[in-house]
C-alpha cells in the first residue's frame, strides 16, 4: 500500500497539505521512531489493505496513546465483512482504498477539523 499512500499523499500535496509518507518496514514491535515522528502532526493516517478491526492502525493508535501524543489515527483498511471475489484493484477500490478515494477522506477529515463549530481533530482523540 506505501505505492498508494504515496499517490494519495502526491494529491494532497497538490492541494497544498503537508504530507509524509513512512512505510514501517516492520510491524510489531512499533518502531519507537514512529512515535517521535507522529508527536510533530495533527493527524496520522495508516493504509492497509488488511482489515481494520486489530490491526496496523489499531496498533499504532494504542501505541501512541500509550505515549501520551495527542494526536489522532485515522485508519483506512478493509472492513470487517464478507467481501465479493474480484480483482484486489476492484477490492480496495470498494472499501475506498483507492488513492483517489484516501486523499478525498483525508482531506475531508482536515477540512471538517478546521470548520467554525466542529470538534478539533484533538477532541476525536480523547
Amino acid at each position: 500500500m506505501a505505492a498508494t499512500a504515496c499517490e494519495a499523499a502526491r494529491r494532497l500535496t497538490g492541494e497544498g497539505l503537508g504530507v509524509t509518507v513512512v512505510d514501517p518496514a516492520w510491524l510489531k514491535p512499533v518502531n519507537p521512531s514512529l512515535i517521535k515522528l507522529a508527536e510533530q502532526y495533527r493527524l496520522v493516517v495508516t493504509v492497509e489493505d488488511n482489515l481494520r478491526v486489530g490491526g496496523y492502525g489499531s496498533l499504532l493508535a494504542q501505541e501512541l496513546r500509550d505515549a501520551g501524543v495527542p494526536a489522532p489515527v485515522s485508519g483506512f483498511g478493509i472492513p470487517q465483512r464478507f467481501l465479493d471475489h474480484g480483482k484486489r484493484a476492484d477490492i480496495l477500490a470498494e472499501c475506498g482504498l483507492s488513492p483517489e478515494d484516501l486523499a478525498r477522506s483525508i482531506h475531508l477529515r482536515i477540512a471538517a477539523d478546521r470548520a467554525p463549530g466542529v470538534r478539533r481533530l484533538e477532541e476525536d482523540s480523547r
